[in-house]
């Protein structure tokens, strides 16, 4: 859970709330295939849960008080990873931002897998 204080009081988001904000801006952007596994964790996770849950391929923490999201993603084959990364990170940056007025010190996406 990240706390922001506002000049009206604090506000808690949750980590569902950002799994779900930035998986869905990240599965909107062109070429993502899909969100992939960041650790065994998620694997196991997507058995049971099925292939596709908020959290999948998502971590958000908080440091100095800017957050630093993690992605882990599968991309279209053919794809120029490095402008499609850079693509991702502002457009999640953008939409974090946003919605939750918290400043993005930066955007950390991992090509796990390139699908066909």
């Amino acid at each position: 859970m990240i706390t922001s204080r506002f000049p009206l009081g604090n506000v808690s988001f949750t980590d569902g709330y950002f799994s779900t904000l930035v998986g869905e801006a990240t599965k909107q952007c062109y070429g993502v295939a899909a969100m992939a596994p960041r650790n065994m964790t998620d694997a196991v996770k997507s058995m049971v849960y099925g292939s596709d849950y908020p959290e999948k391929g998502v971590r958000v923490t908080q440091q100095n008080g800017r957050l630093v999201i993690e992605l882990h993603i599968a991309v279209s084959y053919g794809l120029n990873i490095s402008t499609a990364a850079r693509s991702i990170s502002h457009r999640v940056k953008d939409e974090v931002e946003q919605a939750t007025g918290l400043k993005v010190a930066r955007v950390v996406v991992s090509v796990d897998d390139v699908i066909a």
